[in-house]
């Protein structure tokens, strides 16, 4: 197998990037990679020193595929009510969205019990992410997160002159925050922490964590991914949000595409101090990249927790007849408190997408700690059964 190096600071020399291509969606950031990757014939789509590899599907957006779970997306979503909140401020369209954006400001603010100036608003979590890298790490410094995790705040960081120090996740999947905190020196920046963790699907102890972030934020900036907190088995409960409300150097960021169902509507916010939220606002506005009737959904969905409460059920039922079933079969799988779940596969993972690909199934495949894995999104119950099916057929 071919392992090309291809870094994000390469990526912006080819042109793929600039740094106003960044404004991309990330789903559209991917999908630019894996055509850069299939035009080169290379099996993998990002490979790194740190060994945390994605390798090449055989296609993007086939019009045959019957299960598509690779974007940790809601497949229940948008709620009714939000799609409706967004189809009828369409016709607002030909005015600026202020107002709507100061309101839903406020009903944020109220809910995480903070205030107004301590969040960031921005077109999804993933571009938070970006919009911290870049202002963080312009002259250069280190980020410390988990090996593997989430990777657009090291990729950008990268890009922009930065460095990742990568620490391996304990053998319960769960974060070594002893070895990340003895990583801490001069050049650290930022310690980057996702929780549950992406592309694993675990969660690290909320009271070990928070006692790790209150007290490493008085070195280093702490940010805490929390995409996908709510669909936890504790949900907003475990957050960090209190860090922030409490004054300690801690971000948190989150997202409406993933219970929310909104992935396509592209809204997401963070919370920080107020000196945080400013720096990031002299170097980019992060309100100027939403809509009117995103930002009306997403205050729709935020009043009514019907639809959340319901997605979360259904995923659960997912994940649950997901893992059973690759008990089963033999499969193993990380423990997930996500709508997603990754296991080891016996095989080539370029192999494998093709293989599952020709099932018209779509899924995402790995390699790290010297395994291949699959990482499967949570569809519907229907979805699912298509890629157990298409498992047993590859796999039979």
């Amino acid at each position: 197998m071919k392992n090309t190096h291809i870094s994000r600071r390469h990526w912006l020399k080819r042109g793929t990037l600039t740094l106003a291509g960044m404004a991309m969606m990330p789903s559209e950031i991917w999908a630019e990679s894996v055509k850069l990757a299939q035009l080169e014939n290379r099996n993998l789509v990002f490979s790194t020193d740190n060994c945390f590899n994605e390798f090449t599907p055989p296609s993007l957006f086939d019009p045959k595929l019957k299960a598509i779970l690779r974007a940790n997306e809601n497949p229940y979503g948008p709620p009714p009510l939000a799609a409706k909140a967004f189809q009828d401020d369409v016709f607002s369209g030909n005015r600026y969205a202020w107002e709507t954006l100061t309101n839903l400001v406020n009903i944020i603010a109220k809910k995480e019990n903070v205030t107004p100036e301590q969040i960031l608003m921005a077109p999804g979590s993933s571009d938070v992410l970006e919009k911290v890298a870049m202002v963080f790490f312009q002259k250069g410094g280190d980020v410390i997160s988990a090996d593997p995790s989430y990777m657009s705040l090291m990729q950008v960081s990268q890009s922009v002159g930065g460095k990742w120090k990568s620490y391996k996740l304990l053998p319960d999947s769960q974060h070594d925050l002893d070895a990340m905190e003895a990583g801490i020196d001069a050049n650290t920046k930022l310690v980057y922490i996702c929780n549950p963790n992406n592309p694993t699907g675990s969660i690290t102890d909320a009271k070990k964590l928070k006692e790790f972030c209150s007290r490493v934020s008085e070195k280093v900036p702490v940010f805490v991914d929390e995409a996908y907190i709510e669909l936890s088995d504790n949900g907003i409960k475990d957050s960090m949000v209190d860090l922030v409300s409490a004054g300690k150097n801690v971000m948190i960021a989150r997202t409406f595409s993933k219970i929310h169902g909104m992935a396509g509507l592209r809204i997401g916010y963070l919370l920080g101090s107020e000196a945080t939220i400013e720096s990031i606002n002299r170097v980019t506005r992060g309100g100027m990249g939403l809509t009117g009737p995103s930002i009306m959904a997403a205050t729709t969905s935020l009043q009514h927790d019907e639809f959340l409460t319901m997605s979360k059920t259904k995923i659960a039922e997912a994940r649950a007849y997901t893992q059973a079933y690759l008990t089963k079969n033999n499969f193993a799988f990380l423990p997930s408190q996500t709508n997603f779940i990754i296991f080891e596969i016996p095989m080539d993972g370029k192999e494998f997408l093709d293989k599952i690909y020709e099932k018209q199934v779509a899924v995402r495949a790995f390699t790290f700690w010297d395994k291949n894995w699959c990482r499967v999104s949570m569809g519907t119950m229907e979805e699912m059964a298509l890629f157990t099916m298409a498992m047993d057929e590859i796999f039979a």
